[in-house]
């Protein structure tokens, strides 16, 4: 895709769903050489280490281009996620740590809850970097979207249009962003995520977002199933309101109507 492409998509979209906030572009790199020019990396720019989801707030809200590497970022469970942390045994130690919250009581239910999650093998990428899609800085390995319950339900029927099948998505209330970055990208497949506690504390998400993750690679299919699914019965967001019939009021406008005559 070209630049105009992104832009031209992320328009679509974004005006399309009335998004109150941009959509993410998200890749997965080898080496920070290779990060855009003008990346803001935490650590240097704002002299802070910060979460994952931080990041994609900077991204979605201020507009930058943010750039991470391991010295970037704080948060253990995202580190282990990501393949940040060095772990000898990742899903171990995020089992463990679990464990010390009071996420789970039960060490052997907690490894299965991990078992389930998408994370990234240790040292396989160096960086990520994380900007608007609209800016068309690269092609996308994953892009997350944030709306609202009825904006995200259109993304899904876009989704389902297209492809011809239901969306999945796992939910555990924390980490969420190995599963609306992450497994868009290792599973090639589109996810709904309810972004967790980190999210929430430290990223400002608030109580009405959900995140559509998709594969960029996919971005041409969704802007289509946007433009197509439920067209001959006006389905868009926002959602139109059904106004063919006639309001029943209480008994005392109805009498009061028929004295004065209008009813």
């Amino acid at each position: 895709m070209t630049e105009m492409n992104f832009k031209e998509i992320n328009d679509f979209i974004s005006n399309g769903l009335r998004l109150k906030t941009f959509p993410v572009a998200v890749r997965f790199l080898k080496d920070e050489s290779d990060f855009p020019e003008k990346t803001r990396q935490p650590s240097l720019a704002l002299q802070k280490r910060v979460t994952i989801c931080q990041a994609v707030t900077m991204a979605r809200v201020y507009g930058w281009t943010v750039g991470l590497t391991r010295e970037d970022l704080i948060c253990v469970p995202a580190m282990i996620a990501f393949g940040f942390s060095g772990a000898d045994d990742p899903q171990g130690s995020l089992a463990s740590l679990f464990c010390e919250v009071n996420f789970h009581d039960d060490e052997g239910r907690a490894r299965e809850e991990v078992a389930s999650m998408n994370l990234l093998d240790n040292d396989k990428w160096k960086a990520i970097v994380l900007a608007p899609l609209a800016k068309g800085l690269y092609e996308p390995d994953s892009v997350a979207i944030y709306g609202n319950p009825a904006q995200v339900m259109r993304m899904i029927q876009a989704w389902a249009y297209r492809k011809g099948e239901r969306l999945f998505g796992t939910f555990g209330g924390k980490v969420e962003c190995s599963e609306y970055l992450i497994a868009p990208f290792t599973l090639q497949v589109a996810r709904v995520a309810i972004p967790g506690m980190g999210d929430r504390i430290f990223s400002m998400t608030q109580d009405d977002e959900m995140v559509f993750g998709l594969p960029g690679k996919e971005l041409q299919e969704l802007a289509q199933g946007l433009r197509e699914a439920g067209n001959k019965i006006g389905a868009r967001y926002p959602v139109t309101f059904y106004q063919n019939f006639q309001p029943e009021f209480p008994k005392p406008y109805k009498v009061l109507g028929e004295d004065l005559g209008i009813l």
